[in-house]
């Protein structure tokens, strides 16, 4: 989680929410990425999509089995699908995302009898510091905001 939390603080320092994702397979590091939407200016450059297309790319494979994804946030419907459909076995995340989740908080995509493949889902690992380098982003936000909207008065 580690790794993931590093690469969280890349997105951080360049004004995307700080979110962080890691693929694991065999020991060895995979994958990685970091939130880039803003940067790309693409709705699905989250930072597991990122991460698994590259461990993807790695393994030469599409098949991910076998692999573990650590990500700092609970990952979302559109990444839970990714999760599946590339067959990734476990995931590890920090905090959930009570508005947006889809690994046990408002929704539980990893289990759902109703699809061809389950993931292990392991929750709150760091969760503190995943928590708190998000509560920071959108405080600064928040304060830079606010300091805008004064100086435009």
């Amino acid at each position: 989680m580690d790794l993931a939390l590093r690469e969280a603080c890349k997105a951080a320092r360049q004004g995307e929410v700080p979110i962080g994702a890691v693929v694991v397979h065999g020991g060895s590091v995979i994958g990685r990425g970091y939130n880039r939407r803003e940067t790309r200016r693409d709705p699905a450059a989250h930072a597991e999509m990122i991460a698994i297309r590259q461990a993807a790319r790695k393994l030469d494979n599409w098949r991910l089995s076998g692999a573990t994804l650590y990500v700092t946030l609970e990952p979302c419907l559109m990444c839970m699908g990714a999760i599946i459909l590339s067959r990734i076995e476990r995931v590890v995340f920090g905090c959930y995302d009570p508005k947006g989740g889809a690994a046990g908080s408002l929704y539980d995509l990893s289990n759902d009898v109703r699809l061809n493949h389950s993931v292990e889902v392991t929750s709150r690992v760091c969760e503190d510091e995943c928590s708190m380098i998000l509560k920071d982003f959108f405080a600064d936000l928040r304060a830079r905001n606010k300091a805008r909207k004064k100086s435009n008065i």
